[in-house]
């Protein structure tokens, strides 16, 4: 069965556009997960701190494959398992997660994963472009690798 969504735009305004679309906490909690190699139903699950439902996962998947972000291959034979990877689409979307881990870092307390803690020493003196540039290129030879393309 496809999903087609007909997304209703509240406003000419880009910025409220992009929310309508991608807007929601989940949508972009998945598209981190899968820039940081997180591929499939499972590994969102269990892998994710943040603890999805199952029910807003599904959801979630299916929007951003409607909207083109991200897309998915069937690599196993068992046909249940989908390895789901970010479009050209999906990747245009790391400099606003940078963004946002900037913002966050900068402005709220908060105990940082090791995760964030490696990264922010790995990538201090850095420039943010040159951040975002890495972290694009990365994700691209991961999906070469992976998947092919």
């Amino acid at each position: 069965m496809n999903y087609i969504i007909e997304p209703t735009y509240r406003s000419g305004c880009s910025v409220s556009t992009s929310l309508d679309l991608l807007g929601d906490k989940w949508s972009l909690l998945i598209i981190r997960d899968i820039f940081i190699h997180r591929n499939t139903f499972s590994q969102f699950l269990k892998d994710s701190p943040e603890g999805i439902a199952t029910n807003i996962l599904t959801d979630r998947l299916k929007k951003l494959r409607a909207f083109g972000v991200i897309d998915f291959i069937q690599k196993s034979a068992d046909k249940k398992i989908k390895s789901f990877y970010l479009t050209q689409k999906g990747i245009d979307l790391f400099p606003v997660l940078h963004s946002f881990h900037n913002w966050s870092t900068k402005h709220v307390e908060f105990e940082k994963h090791e995760a964030v803690k490696k990264k922010l020493k790995a990538n201090k003196g850095k420039t943010d472009a040159e951040i975002i540039e890495s972290a694009q290129e990365e994700y691209m030879s991961y999906r070469k690798e992976e998947f092919g393309f």
